[in-house]
């Protein structure tokens, strides 16, 4: 961790200052428009906390879901901004945009230890682009940056990147925290070394998959990904999820796997249907028996056995990606088997992605993960080794 955070700064260097502080509140509501999962929100508050208690006058700034550039009504700030309230025991004051002389006017009468949160800020196509004007707008809001949002910290956009080049920008202690930890875990494991990797497509974790095979002593695969790579060595995989154009890339992958003598282990066998609906017949079928006109659904039970082996003899464990469609509750069982596995297994373990902490959750085994990434995307780029335009526009130590 080579950047500056908010331990940097004084109680004397905040109190009566307006500091603008990204966080990623990028989370679910339900049917009713209220939060359904507040676990971003929760990770937000040591930080928001350590700014309020100094007396500093915070503006919060978020995106909520894919509103493209334009006001959608269903994707305003104001669930946020009431379960905040709620979770700080505080009033919680909510801006209707998040730039303009109204905001302005907000952001000039906050008094000390109190907070606003600005309208979602990709209600503006300019955040996405990075937009400089837009980007000037925002830091004109206040006197010091904190970026809290690991979550998105892979994108350059106003408010993650562009706004730190007007302001002092420094790290919050989530943003820490994840930097710390990604790179501690995972850059000086315990040994063995095991991954594992799920979701759908083998080209949004290839770049991930080279690097991973430099560092781990194991590799398991799982979810739709598992089929490329049945498919790359010649055999039938149905209708399950395939990616043509990879092919080539996952036998590659394999050969350096083999080269590096890492145990790269695909799934023994499936649960089937012809289509991922709660109510479609299963059957069971060995890898290499797949039927031309069903899929692979979920991890079989000798995959599950087979991979919770290797799992509880790991003393470092990254998972990224669900094994299977947990989300149907029919193809739930090997994502929940390998999630009560990795909590049982007694070793450090690095969890990220939105899908794999639904899955935690699901399996009632967040009290045994050693850390649970707010970051899907940041975190695979990180572990992949790219540059993070969030991290980098910070503050040097």
């Amino acid at each position: 961790m080579n950047k500056k955070t908010i331990k940097d700064l004084t109680g004397a260097d905040l109190k009566g200052k307006r500091v603008l502080m990204r966080v990623d509140f990028n989370v679910p509501l339900n049917e009713s428009s209220e939060v359904a999962d507040d676990t971003r929100i929760v990770s937000s508050l040591p930080s928001i906390r350590y700014l309020v208690n100094a007396g500093a006058r915070v503006i919060l700034v978020s995106h909520l879901g894919r509103p493209k550039g334009e006001i959608n009504e269903k994707l305003r700030m104001d669930p946020v901004a009431k379960r905040l309230g709620e979770l700080l025991e505080k009033e919680v004051k909510k801006a209707d945009d998040c730039k303009g002389d109204n905001v302005r006017a907000l952001t000039d009468s906050l008094g000390e230890g109190e907070i606003l949160l600005l309208e979602n800020v990709r209600f503006y196509s300019e955040e996405e682009a990075n937009d400089p004007q837009f980007a000037k707008e925002l830091a004109s809001l206040a006197d010091v940056y904190v970026n809290d949002a690991f979550g998105t910290a892979h994108r350059a956009h106003a408010s993650t990147a562009g706004v730190a080049g007007h302001l002092p920008a420094y790290a919050g202690f989530l943003m820490e925290k994840e930097l710390e930890c990604l790179g501690d875990k995972l850059n000086n494991p315990c040994r063995p070394f095991l991954a594992i990797l799920g979701g759908a497509k083998v080209s949004s974790k290839i770049g991930v998959i080279r690097k991973l095979l430099e560092k781990v002593d194991g590799l398991l695969i799982g979810g739709g990904m598992s089929y490329t790579f049945i498919k790359a060595q010649g055999y039938e995989v149905g209708t399950s999820l395939l990616e043509e154009g990879m092919l080539d890339e996952a036998l590659a992958v394999m050969d350096i796997a083999k080269e590096k003598n890492v145990d790269f282990i695909l799934p023994l066998d499936f649960i089937v249907a012809e289509e991922g609906k709660e109510d479609s017949p299963t059957q069971v079928v060995d890898w290499d028996r797949m039927p031309p006109d069903m899929g692979g659904f979920d991890l079989g039970p000798r995959t599950i056995e087979l991979f919770s082996k290797h799992i509880h003899k790991a003393k470092t464990i990254f998972w990224n990606g669900p094994v299977g469609l947990f989300e149907v509750q029919a193809f739930s069982r090997g994502t929940v088997e390998i999630a009560k596995a990795v909590a049982k297994s007694g070793a450090e373990i690095v969890a990220g992605g939105g899908d794999t902490i639904s899955a935690i959750k699901m399996a009632g085994v967040g009290d045994s993960i050693t850390h649970i990434s707010t970051g899907g995307g940041a975190s695979l780029e990180f572990v992949e080794g790219r540059t993070l335009p969030g991290v980098e526009a910070l503050l040097d130590a």
